[in-house]
């Protein structure tokens, strides 16, 4: 079966450099994973396992050479790249040459391995203006499938008024946004997260719990906002099973009904209709069965979130969804082609 991944992330060193002063002022808990536990020990090879943060730096910063080599390993036929990290908290004046560069890369590396490559666009998302002027750029002079974004754009989430024009471009493109999660908001990691010990808080803040919830909020604003009706072309990826947010959609649609949210559609509809999720490595039956249920095969896309996670039981697990052959090619495949023109 061919596998096609679309949450597969690589580092930039120079946006790295850049970002990260600003990032470690916002989230000074950063550093504190992986100081008393490493990570990648699990004797449990059967799914993606998290790996340690030095390895997946390792991983990250290699675009080519052991990525192919882990790919072939495990039999990926296809990652669709894009940019890990924080990019949007380096300067606002460092991001549009930032991300030219970055996208530049991405675009001849995607030329040197056609067959077993796409990519997102990163953008300067502090620059709304200039961040509309690159994802033209890069998906009509580079080929690049869309953009992923890293949690929020700035200081606000994409909902905020600033942020209009960017949401038309994709929509007048058709290419699909993947909404990533990022850093809680200082505030709400201060009063949910804090006050355990540095390697828990750091875990809990981040891919424990925190920037999947930061994630789900974010999408769920962007429905709220009427963004989403403003711009019926308009399509989201959410991954690691839409970020906690299927599974309470039918609690929203009771206590937001259009009558409340102005909205033309129930938030159940809209996320139906404009929303594809996928499992971003996290292999498990029950998530698949209630996702699968809800949204069905056509809305289910395939990720592993490398470097971060091993690629262990990719195909094992495709194999055993208990679903027709037909479905197993859509969700390992034939929707990424379809999304992204492939």
């Amino acid at each position: 079966m061919k596998l096609i991944c679309l949450e597969e992330h690589v580092l930039d060193p120079t946006t790295a450099q850049a970002s990260m002063p600003a990032a470690l002022a916002t989230a000074p808990y950063l550093p504190d994973w992986g100081k008393t536990v490493r990570d990648g020990n699990n004797p449990d090879r059967s799914r993606p396992q998290v790996i340690a943060n030095t390895d997946s730096t390792r991983k990250g910063m290699d675009w080519e050479g052991e990525r192919l080599a882990d790919m072939d390993a495990a039999g990926i036929t296809m990652q669709v790249l894009s940019l890990g990290g924080f990019p949007q908290y380096a300067p606002p004046a460092d991001q549009p040459a930032l991300s030219q560069a970055v996208n530049d890369r991405l675009a001849a590396t995607v030329a040197a391995h056609p067959d077993r490559f796409a990519a997102f666009a990163t953008l300067p998302w502090s620059r709304p203006d200039a961040a509309v002027k690159e994802l033209e750029r890069a998906v009509r002079e580079l080929g690049l499938k869309g953009a992923l974004l890293n949690g929020r754009p700035g200081d606000t989430f994409l909902d905020a008024p600033e942020y209009g024009n960017l949401l038309a471009v994709f929509n007048e493109l058709q290419v699909p946004l993947y909404l990533h999660p990022g850093i809680p908001v200082p505030a709400v990691q201060a009063a949910y997260y804090s006050d355990f010990a540095p390697e828990l808080a750091a875990r809990l803040s981040m891919f424990a719990w925190g920037w999947h919830n930061e994630a789900g909020i974010h999408l769920l604003r962007l429905i709220l906002s009427g963004a989403l009706d403003r711009n019926p072309q308009l399509q989201i990826i959410s991954g690691h099973w839409g970020e906690m947010l299927p599974f309470w959609l039918q609690r929203l649609d009771d206590s937001i009904p259009p009558a409340a949210s102005g909205l033309a559609r129930s938030i159940t509809d809209t996320f139906k209709a404009q929303v594809y999720v996928s499992p971003s490595g996290m292999l498990t039956r029950p998530h698949f069965n209630f996702i699968y249920e809800l949204l069905g095969a056509e809305r289910i896309l395939y990720s592993l979130d490398y470097p971060y996670q091993s690629l262990d039981g990719a195909h094992e697990f495709i194999n055993a969804l208990p679903v027709t052959d037909a479905e197993k090619a859509q969700i390992a495949h034939g929707n990424a082609e379809r999304l992204l023109r492939l």
